[in-house]
């Protein structure tokens, strides 16, 4: 009994700790090396973990009671990302806050229970089961354009995208054809969910849910579902689920006016992607989701994962939208050839991270609030800082409804015109028909705002605004 007792304990403690784990930061200084440092927050001390990986190796060091470091000098670089969209709670959402935690211990032993394959008799699990029942009825609609992401995640107690994406994957049957561990696949499901800032108003967990459920819609479609692979599929839903990985809540133009440390690592160039990819790769490795692969299948993946996911940089949307243009002139698409079917995945992949505004009015509204109310956070810190304040993130001189205009025109409209020139299917006109009503809706709102936005917010949407784009859609401004 004393031996047992032991163990429960440690793993409650085990369990505790990594319940406070947060996002990666990583560190490549030959794009073959990668450094990621874990902050793990355990009573008054901080445990500094660094995961190094080489080709081949694997090597963990751990320093104990080190402050984490300062790079840079820029006042900002002071401000944790995992608070910068914190607010404070007021004292009577704490019994709130008690009960989501109840549930969500009661769904740990009914999820444990459920995997063992043992009954559970215990009446307290009712209405727990209530939940989880909604939640298993919605996933047998999960390919609906209407599906609302925001209830099935107040339903999974804001755990959609471990629920939705493990969904998924067994769906396809890729945890089986591919032989993959499930403890290893809801472990890696878990951290990436934790890695998302759920503090940020739209660059969060809830929005690679929903982009990851809008890329199984699109797999769904005829000229997809006939000619992709099992890998293929596998590459597009964790691609979707790791897009913005670790998204700090501001936009590259933002770090890299800041001197932040990953502007210089990346030199400029895709900062916030490449971020987003190398730490899914480190969560990859350390979770060994893959290890039982060849070491040049793994390797496969982690290269391809990063092609799609910087592909969602939307400084290069002119430059993928032009290629995927000429495609649909010269009508050479041959799905048979893997590179053709990689450059689909990508624009397939963009289209899922920009398609709020062709959803239902009722979830879209929703999603152009919570980006809007990203992008003028961060200008309120620019002000702060007295520095120039990003495009569409002034909120004296822009409002949701002239941003979200100019946003659906420059951006938005473009891409999906030419997704329905290769995909004329009933989903495709059911988008382009909610973009067109959304936007009315939002010109209703703001009359003036149509003029306005084709005026001023051309350039912006198009170049390195990334708040346009990325900041209204993807979960982050050059994620």
């Amino acid at each position: 009994m004393g031996i047992a007792l032991i163990w429960s304990i440690i793993t409650i403690l085990v369990r505790w700790i990594f319940s406070k784990r947060r996002g990666a930061i990583s560190y490549d200084s030959s794009d073959q090396t990668a450094l990621y440092i874990r902050m793990l927050a355990v009573t008054n001390k901080t445990i500094k973990s660094s995961f190094v990986f080489t080709p081949g190796d694997v090597r963990v060091r751990s320093q104990v009671g080190f402050e984490p470091e300062r790079r840079g000098s820029h006042p900002y670089l002071g401000v944790d990302f995992r608070t910068l969209h914190s607010r404070a709670e007021s004292a009577g959402s704490i019994p709130a806050r008690r009960i989501r935690r109840l549930f969500s211990f009661q769904r740990h032993l009914l999820s444990s229970r459920l995997l063992r394959g043992a009954p559970h008799l215990n009446p307290l699990h009712i209405l727990d089961e209530d939940y989880c029942g909604q939640a298993k009825c919605m996933l047998e609609k999960v390919g609906s354009w209407n599906f609302d992401i925001f209830l099935f995640d107040r339903l999974t107690n804001g755990n959609s995208l471990v629920f939705l994406t493990f969904h998924l994957l067994s769906q396809y049957g890729l945890i089986e054809l591919f032989q993959l561990d499930m403890v290893k696949v809801r472990r890696f499901l878990v951290l990436v969910q934790e890695d998302y800032h759920n503090q940020n108003p739209y660059h969060n967990a809830v929005h690679a849910a929903d982009v990851t459920q809008a890329m199984h819609c699109y797999l769904r479609e005829p000229k997809l579902a006939q000619s992709l692979t099992s890998f293929d599929i596998l590459l597009g839903l964790l691609a979707a689920a790791t897009h913005d990985l670790d998204h700090p809540g501001v936009n590259q133009p933002f770090l890299i006016k800041t001197n932040h440390y990953l502007a210089a690592l990346y030199r400029n160039t895709s900062v916030l992607e490449n971020h987003h990819w190398r730490s899914a790769v480190g969560l990859l490795r350390e979770t060994e989701l893959f290890s039982h692969l060849p070491a040049e299948d793994s390797l496969s993946i982690e290269r391809q994962l990063g092609s799609l996911i910087l592909a969602t940089d939307i400084s290069r949307q002119n430059e993928y939208l032009s290629r995927f243009r000429t495609h649909l002139d010269e009508n050479d698409l041959n799905l048979g050839n893997a590179s053709h079917r990689h450059f689909v995945l990508q624009m397939a992949l963009k289209c899922a991270d920009i398609c709020n505004p062709c959803r239902p009015w009722e979830l879209s509204k929703q999603w152009s609030e919570k980006v809007t109310e990203e992008f003028f956070h961060q200008g309120d810190i620019e002000k702060k800082l007295k520095l120039e304040i990003s495009p569409l993130c002034d909120s004296e001189a822009n409002t949701i409804a002239s941003v979200q205009i100019g946003f659906m025109t420059y951006v938005v409209e473009p891409l999906f015109a030419e997704w329905a020139r290769f995909s004329d299917t009933r989903l495709s006109q059911t988008m382009l028909g909610h973009l067109g009503l959304n936007k009315a809706s939002w010109s209703t709102m703001e009359p003036e705002a149509s003029g306005s936005s084709e005026d001023g917010e051309s350039d912006p949407a198009r170049s390195s605004e990334e708040p346009s784009s990325r900041a209204l859609t993807q979960g982050s401004p050059e994620s």
